[in-house]
C-alpha cells in the first residue's frame, strides 16, 4: 500500500467587493489554478511506470456570495509507492503551489506532512499468513497476488520495525471505502475472528 502525505495550502491574496474584481487578488481563482497545476505532478513529472496520486479535497474560502475572500485554504493527501517518487512529489508540490500563486499575485505556503510510509509484506510472514488464510475460507478463496493498492495504512510503522503481513479480508460485493453507500458486511466477522483464531494457534504449534 501507497505512502500517504497530508497537504494543506494557506493562500493570501487581497480580498474585495466581488463586483470590482480588477481591485483584488482572487484566492479562489488561485486556488483553482493550483489545483489544476497540481496535477500536472503525476501527469508529467512521475514516471508513467511508478504510481503516484494528489488529491486536493477541501477547497474552503469566503462566506457571502458577494465578497472575494482575502484567504483561501486546500488540503488533500500524496500518494507513493516508492520513496523516491515520495521526494519528487513533495519537492515538486512546493514549487508548483508557490509558482502559480505568484503568477496571480498572491503567495501561497504548502504545509506538506508526512504521515504513513509505505505499506510492504514480508514474504515468509505473507506467506505464513496466507497458508492460515486458506485453511480458514479455502485455498481457491486467497488471492495471493493482489496487486498494490493506492490507499495507506498505519500498520506500516510496524511492518518498518518487525517482520509481518497485512491482509485484507473480503467483505463481498459492496460500494467502495468511504463512500457514502458503503455498508460494512457483518457476516464476514466470523471468517476474520477464526483466521485470528488460527493464526495465534498456528504460530504457537510451530
Amino acid at each position: 500500500m501507497a505512502s500517504a502525505d497530508r497537504l494543506v495550502i494557506e493562500i493570501e491574496g487581497k480580498g474585495g467587493h466581488a463586483a470590482r474584481p480588477h481591485a483584488t487578488i482572487d484566492t479562489v481563482l488561485v486556488g483553482a489554478q493550483i489545483i489544476n497545476a497540481i496535477q500536472s505532478v503525476v501527469a508529467r513529472n512521475v514516471d508513467p511506470l511508478d504510481a503516484a496520486v494528489v488529491s486536493i479535497c477541501v477547497f474552503q474560502a469566503g462566506s457571502t456570495d458577494n465578497v472575494i475572500p482575502q484567504t483561501a485554504q486546500l488540503r488533500g493527501t500524496a500518494r507513493a509507492l516508492r520513496p523516491q517518487v515520495r521526494d519528487l512529489l513533495e519537492a515538486r508540490l512546493q514549487q508548483v503551489v508557490t509558482g502559480t500563486a505568484a503568477l496571480y499575485g498572491a503567495t501561497a505556503k504548502l504545509n506538506y506532512r508526512r504521515d504513513y510510509p509505505v505499506t510492504s509484506n514480508h514474504e515468509r510472514q505473507a506467506a505464513f499468513a496466507a497458508s492460515v488464510a486458506a485453511q480458514v475460507a479455502g485455498r481457491e478463496r486467497v488471492n495471493e497476488q493482489v496487486a498494490p493498492v493506492m490507499g495507506a495504512e498505519d500498520f506500516s510503522f510496524m511492518l518498518e520495525a518487525r517482520p509481518g503481513a497485512f491482509i485484507f479480508t473480503g467483505n463481498g460485493d459492496s460500494a467502495g471505502l468511504h463512500h457514502p453507500a458503503y455498508d460494512f458486511n457483518d457476516e464476514v466477522i466470523p471468517f476474520g475472528t477464526s483466521y485470528w483464531v488460527k493464526l495465534v494457534e498456528t504460530a504457537l504449534a510451530a
